[in-house]
């Protein structure tokens, strides 16, 4: 299976492309890449990184009922193979991509479960995904948007 998707990817440049630019970052291998093209589909239907989190259920959403407290979770009403595709490149990324060692790291200091920290990474990395998809730009962990002044 694994060569027939290597042979289609290397017969589509635009996708061959993608694939190249998605294993620029830290924790996304060939195969999460080419489960994040399969999955997203053509990347330019999403206008906003938040329309990508939400189709895969990884954006946060807050449970109340009448009078109950407000409890936030996973909405989990997105793609569930998606989801499952982005648990282990979390887990490499927190520990080997920069940005998201800081990122990790900083929920942790805050007091946030282990868990929850690292679903946090994994909207990250779809994120960081989605944009370096957009910008057909490799990643660059060093890049920092530049500051307006006001």
């Amino acid at each position: 299976m694994k060569n027939s998707i290597v042979e289609c990817v290397n017969q589509d440049l635009m996708l061959k492309k993608q694939v190249k630019l998605l294993i620029t970052i830290d924790g996304i291998g060939e195969a999460t890449a080419w489960s994040i093209l399969a999955y997203l589909g053509d990347i330019s239907l999403f206008s906003t990184s938040g329309q990508v989190t939400s189709f895969a259920g990884i954006n946060p959403c807050i449970e109340d009922s009448g009078t109950s407290l407000k409890t936030s979770r996973l909405s989990k009403m997105g793609h569930k193979r998606l989801r499952k595709s982005l648990y282990m490149p979390a887990i490499t990324a927190k520990k080997h991509n920069p940005v998201l060692i800081e990122f990790y790291d900083k929920l942790l200091n805050k007091g946030k479960p282990k868990k929850v920290a690292i679903c946090a990474v994994m909207r990250k990395l779809l994120v960081i995904a989605y944009g370096v998809l957009k910008s057909e730009m490799a990643f660059d962990p060093l890049y920092k948007k530049p500051q307006t002044l006001d």
